[in-house]
């Protein structure tokens, strides 16, 4: 309180408009630091919970990169098996065309022979 008591009723109703002026800036200040604790809580938390994405992410990463070199390494051994079983089937099937030219040649020679002795008719 002012220890004026000449002082006017103008001046003191001023002086109290000045005071809640100043209570208002006051409050809307709290209210704004208050909301900006929150808010710098709420981004700390925020962080907390990228940084525990990033680190799953990363051991997924892990998992996948693990994962992808042994569906790889199968692969691979697969391609390897494939090829081996195509050299099989290749060397089966020259086998196979080689017996029968020589079945066709022997054949052949049956049939020169029966020709040339006139005592068998062809066949074939």
């Amino acid at each position: 309180m002012n220890d004026n008591a000449k002082e006017t009723t103008a001046a003191a109703l001023q002086r109290w408009r000045d005071a809640e002026r100043a209570v208002a800036v006051a409050r809307r200040g709290t209210l704004a630091a208050r909301q900006a604790a929150d808010a710098a809580n709420e981004a700390a938390i925020a962080a907390q919970a990228t940084a525990a994405a990033a680190k799953a992410a990363l051991d997924s990463m892990s998992l996948a990169e693990a994962s992808a070199a042994k569906t790889a390494a199968a692969a691979h051994l697969m391609a390897e098996s494939s090829l081996t079983d195509l050299a099989d089937a290749t060397a089966e099937g020259d086998v196979a065309d080689l017996a029968e030219r020589a079945a066709h040649l022997d054949y052949t020679a049956a049939e020169g022979r029966a020709r040339a002795r006139e005592d068998e008719p062809p066949q074939g």
